[in-house]
């Protein structure tokens, strides 16, 4: 009997799509109908189910005679996909967005018909269809996102959730995109506590582009510090030391690093709050900060150029047997180090100006000129990329070393071993290095 009905509705069907009615088609039951239409449905023969779908959307019957798991809603999502399957087949863009419009004409007909349904689940399927068929609706991302908006109103929970909140992420670069800030902020405060980490590096993407510049940023990070977790103000923290910087608000910068520091005191905080005091020229205030760097360290490669920037800053304070100290230990982590070596050589050319006071060099202060030069010759041998400003500089030394006079009434033989320590002088008595007589 089955069979004999299916055969009856092919050939009534015809090739064209019947109009909507209230009763079924050609005088059938609607069991009857609603049989061919399944059949139809689960075959994909599309025009077929839509010749004998069509009318449960516009007769609404809540119950079959004869079939008790009717579900009418159920009959609506499969017509929709009916529809789209039919638009998918047609190679008539006016065909096909005419089937697609009559998808949409389906979802219209569910809100209106079903009082209670899960309006999040089927907005989200609507704006899902949008999406999916932008280019045969000719929609733009704006009207998507408005059909998203609908999902997000109906659970806003549920919206930021799904799909790791890729669909809120979709809504929020529209609104972005379309200049609406409020509507944004609006949405980025509501969503923002139960976002998942997906989500969360949109929503920063996005609110970096609702802001006019570093100005506002800066006042929207000040403003959520208060009410900040302690993560939160890391992160927060973290933000305006940049736009501080970038802005040229040096004070508040440090202000806002030394925080920063008292919440995490990491290698990078530690050496984020040094670098700041260093650019100031604040050198014994950032000598702390790079030696709690320091501690923090974990690679060689941290601990190296950590250890030379405090023999520099050590240096700059005139401190300089902390400063050769530091030095060395760059060169014990690093033999090819060849940084170390140039400051090793700088320290030292330092130290004899300093012992000097600025006055005449004696002969005994130019030979430390010899232990200057020693360590600019290794920082050539350890990295060649040095070998044109080590050479610049053993030339300017050459000329303040002893000259052949000052060797001959000293007796000193050129290659002969020479301690510089306390026979040179007092002032170089903590150096304790041999050189040779150059």
């Amino acid at each position: 009997m089955r069979s004999l009905i299916i055969t009856l509705a092919l050939l009534i069907a015809g090739s064209s799509a019947a109009i909507a009615q209230q009763e079924p088609p050609n005088g059938m039951s609607e069991l009857q109908a609603y049989a061919v239409f399944m059949d139809a449905y689960k075959g994909d023969d599309y025009e077929m189910a839509i010749n004998f779908g069509a009318w449960m959307i516009e007769a609404k019957p809540k119950t079959i005679e004869g079939y008790d798991s009717f579900n009418l809603l159920r009959q609506f999502d499969r017509m929709i996909k009916v529809y789209e399957g039919a638009a998918n087949n047609e190679s008539d863009p006016s065909a096909k967005k005419e089937y697609m419009e009559k998808a949409i004409h389906v979802f219209d007909e569910v809100f209106e018909t079903f009082d209670e349904i899960d309006e999040f689940d089927w907005y989200r399927k609507l704006g899902r269809f949008y999406h999916t068929n932008n280019a045969a609706l000719n929609v733009r991302t704006p009207e998507i996102a408005e059909q998203y908006m609908k999902a997000y109103e109906a659970d806003p929970q549920r919206f930021v959730e799904d799909s790791d909140g890729y669909y809120a992420g979709f809504v929020l670069n529209s609104l972005a995109s379309q200049g609406e800030r409020e509507k944004a902020f609006e949405i980025i405060d509501e969503i923002e506590g139960y976002a998942p980490a997906g989500l969360q590096g949109t929503i920063s993407e996005v609110r970096e582009k609702l802001f006019d510049g570093p100005e506002e940023r800066i006042e929207f990070y000040e403003s959520q510090i208060a009410d900040a977790d302690e993560s939160e103000k890391i992160e927060l923290y973290t933000s305006l030391i940049d736009l501080y910087e970038e802005t040229n608000q040096i004070e508040e910068a440090a202000d806002a690093a030394l925080k920063l520091f008292e919440l995490d005191s990491s290698f990078t905080n530690s050496r984020k709050v040094a670098n700041l005091y260093l650019d100031e020229g604040e050198y014994r205030e950032a000598i702390q900060y790079l030696e709690t760097a320091l501690e923090r360290a974990e690679s060689n490669d941290q601990k190296k150029e950590l250890t030379l920037q405090l023999a520099e800053t050590h240096q700059q304070l005139e401190q300089f047997r902390q400063a050769r100290d530091y030095a060395r230990q760059a060169i014990d982590l690093d033999a090819d180090y060849g940084e170390a070596y140039v400051r090793m050589s700088s320290i030292y050319a330092a130290t004899i100006s300093n012992c000097t006071g600025g006055s005449t060099l004696d002969r005994e202060d130019r030979t430390v000129y010899w232990l200057v030069v020693d360590y600019l010759n290794k920082a050539k041998e350890a990295d060649s990329s040095l070998a044109s400003n080590a050479n610049n500089r053993i030339s300017s030394y050459e000329g303040a070393m002893p000259s052949s006079e000052d060797k001959f009434f000293q007796g000193w033989e050129t290659g002969d071993s020479f301690n510089i320590d306390e026979s040179v002088g007092e002032c170089y008595a903590w150096i304790d290095e041999t050189t040779t007589v150059k």
